[in-house]
């Protein structure tokens, strides 16, 4: 089914003991705003999580596979779009509207590229959803996703604790030598005590009919959100938890309110800050038009 509505929502998740988004050109330190030391998480980095949680779940089946995945390489995907619309880009184009000759070999044009773009949406899952620039290669134009994310940033400010580790091997013979087989690897670690991070979606329902984003790929996005987390572990991100989700559901395509009058009915409040630093989401209150939410997923009526 098509999406007929706007959507806007806020999504919560927190880290215990871990490093959320380490930044690999400050040595993979947690992401922190410079100016207010309040955390960072990439939208990037809450996308991979979405495409890596769905390709565990439909398994890279057509209508679900994903485009930016580990190894792939993006032009081979477009050109492959083309061969499964047996589009020769050796030969002229099949329609004069297209061109009486091709400008460039391998190289798409006129309605070629629409139809490659939308063969693109069609199989791929975070395409539709996301966008992707498909302009590379044989071209497949772009395409503007109707799921937009922002960056997530923590409600109070973090601090970056650092931890010497200590690997009781080493890689090398001549590493072993020159210890005189002691066998120690020395390293740092790096995490966040505890953070609760906050980040803000948008759903475009006339863009989504332009990708063929459906009421089942919004559903399979709010499930991604609520589980992405328990199927993400690893010693480096401590103890990641998706904490609230709240949707404000529009009447319309175009929506009824703008998205920050609607973000702004909902505040997070500390509980007992006179106990130190919160190292637990039971800190915080999180309320709607000041009622407390208990569950993870809220959805209002705009």
């Amino acid at each position: 089914m098509d999406l007929g509505k706007r959507y806007d929502f806020i999504y919560f998740f927190d880290v215990k003991d871990g490093n959320p988004n380490g930044d690999p050109d400050a040595g993979n330190l947690p992401r922190i705003d410079a100016e207010s030391g309040h955390g960072l998480v990439t939208d990037v980095c809450l996308k991979r999580k979405v495409r890596n949680y769905v390709t565990l779940t439909k398994g890279l089946k057509d209508g679900y596979d994903i485009f930016i995945k580990e190894k792939a390489i993006l032009n081979t995907l477009i050109d492959n779009a083309y061969s499964d619309l047996s589009i020769d880009l050796t030969r002229s184009p099949k329609n004069e509207k297209d061109g009486k000759k091709r400008n460039k070999e391998g190289k798409g044009q006129g309605s070629e590229i629409d139809k490659a773009r939308q063969k693109m949406c069609e199989k791929y899952f975070d395409i539709r959803t996301f966008g992707a620039v498909l302009s590379t290669g044989a071209n497949a134009g772009q395409v503007r996703g109707p799921v937009q994310l922002t960056f997530a940033r923590s409600e109070n400010q973090v601090i970056s604790s650092e931890h010497s580790i200590t690997r009781m091997a080493v890689t090398t013979e001549k590493e072993s030598e020159d210890q005189s087989g002691d066998n120690r690897t020395m390293g740092r670690k790096f995490t966040i005590p505890y953070g609760l991070y906050r980040a803000y979606g948008f759903i475009s329902a006339p863009l989504a009919k332009q990708t063929g984003f459906s009421e089942e790929d919004l559903a399979l996005l709010w499930e991604s959100l609520q589980s992405m987390f328990e199927h993400d572990r690893s010693a480096a991100r401590g103890l990641m938890t998706a904490q609230r989700l709240i949707i404000f559901e529009h009447s319309s395509p175009m929506g009824n309110k703008p998205a920050q009058e609607l973000f702004d009915r909902v505040i997070v409040e500390r509980k007992n800050k006179e106990t130190g630093p919160a190292r637990d989401f039971s800190s915080y209150a999180v309320s709607l038009d000041g009622k407390a939410l208990s569950s993870f997923k809220t959805v209002v009526s705009v």
